[in-house]
């Protein structure tokens, strides 16, 4: 896909109404409502994620970070949750992704993919046909208890630009972005958005002074 001039912003790890407010002040386009995970931080109960969603206006985008794979589990749980996206953190093991295009009409699909070495260039341009976005992180959903997200760690930005070439859907881009490299993470991947969740918090908490420094940065 063709770069990105100016990529918008997705905050994840949302934890309530005022964070969510104040991301969406600052210029979040997106919001990252984590629901129950392996481990990784900004879980929050299936309740509070569907009372954010309600109260969040459009067109701020809404995701729902889930860890399910089966996919009757997860079309269940969007249904509680009623956020406008759907961020598949792992892979589907029950059904596919045609099955939730169908029976979540008008839900947006994204798929993440934990970019750990070259095979990932290759996972990526295999479900961007099938997704109306990816979404790559640096998680590891090979170790016994998985990373699905919020590591806090960068991975090979060159191998993400691969990916954004190679694909004809919007990149978003995560893993270890804050303040200080978000200007060269765009300029070396130009995704259409980046997704930060520990690069802007101080003690798990959305801190406003980092928040602003990361919009200045893009200015």
């Amino acid at each position: 896909m063709q770069p990105t001039a100016q990529p918008r912003v997705k905050i994840c790890c949302i934890s309530s109404l005022v964070e969510a407010q104040l991301a969406t002040q600052h210029g979040a386009a997106a919001l990252g409502l984590v629901s129950r995970m392996p481990s990784g931080p900004g879980v929050i109960s299936e309740e509070q994620i569907a009372e954010i969603a309600s109260r969040v206006p459009p067109p701020i985008a809404t995701f729902l970070l889930t860890c399910e794979q089966d996919v009757d589990v997860i079309i269940a749980q969007q249904k509680r949750c009623r956020t406008n996206t759907l961020q598949l953190v792992d892979s589907l093991t029950h059904g596919s992704h045609s099955d939730l295009q169908r029976a979540l009409a008008g839900i947006a699909i994204v798929q993440v993919i934990h970019v750990v070495g070259p095979e990932s260039v290759g996972e990526a341009c295999t479900i961007a046909p099938h997704v109306d976005a990816i979404l790559l992180d640096s998680g590891n959903p090979a170790l016994q208890i998985k990373e699905l997200g919020g590591t806090g760690r960068t991975h090979d930005w060159r191998l993400s630009r691969k990916i954004r070439e190679g694909v004809n859907v919007p990149i978003f881009l995560a893993g270890g972005i804050k303040p200080q490299n978000v200007r060269d993470a765009v300029h070396q991947v130009a995704p259409f958005a980046i997704d930060i969740c520990t690069g802007v918090r101080t003690d798990g908490r959305l801190d406003e002074q980092k928040l602003s420094a990361l919009f200045r940065e893009l200015s």
